[in-house]
């Protein structure tokens, strides 16, 4: 094979093979069972993010804070929203109009309590986190609807 054909064959390769820094900033995913789970979650947490719960309106530590930092998953502790995206809603729950650089986020069509939302959860670890919903302010027009229990709070270094 000459060297011009190789050279065309790499070329073509590389444009299918993430870099390595891509793949080095791709989170491990995290799986535990039920008795695993229940052992590091507080009994709240396990409720809301492994089966599916909501915290009531209102109660969670988040939802009226507004210091400057990141919020990450309480399952796994990806990096999920920063300050700079979080807003009053008046919803009872902390929201965001964005989901931090790079953040695992997923989402999945909720057909319970006879209503169609879209559910938000971590990719990482599956963590039921709260819902979506396209009421939220511009520039997304986005709420995501976030139980604080689902949430660890991680402030900004001065």
């Amino acid at each position: 094979m000459n060297n011009e054909l190789m050279a065309f064959l790499l070329a073509g390769l590389l444009l299918f093979v993430p870099a390595a820094g891509a793949m080095a900033a791709s989170p491990e995913r995290v799986e535990k069972t039920d008795s695993e789970w229940k052992a590091i979650l507080t009994p709240e947490q396990y409720e809301v993010t492994r089966k599916h719960g909501t915290e009531r309106a209102f109660t969670g530590e988040y939802d009226d804070f507004y210091e400057k930092g990141k919020y990450a998953c309480v399952g796994c502790g990806a990096i999920l929203f920063t300050s700079e995206e979080k807003f009053k809603s008046g919803s009872g729950w902390p929201s965001f109009w964005d989901i931090a650089p790079d953040a695992p986020i997923g989402t999945t069509k909720d057909t319970s309590w006879g209503m169609t939302r879209t559910e938000v959860h971590c990719s990482r670890c599956d963590a039921h986190l709260g819902h979506l919903f396209d009421d939220g302010p511009e520039p997304t027009g986005k709420r995501y609807c976030i139980n604080s229990v689902a949430l660890t709070f991680i402030p900004e270094q001065k």
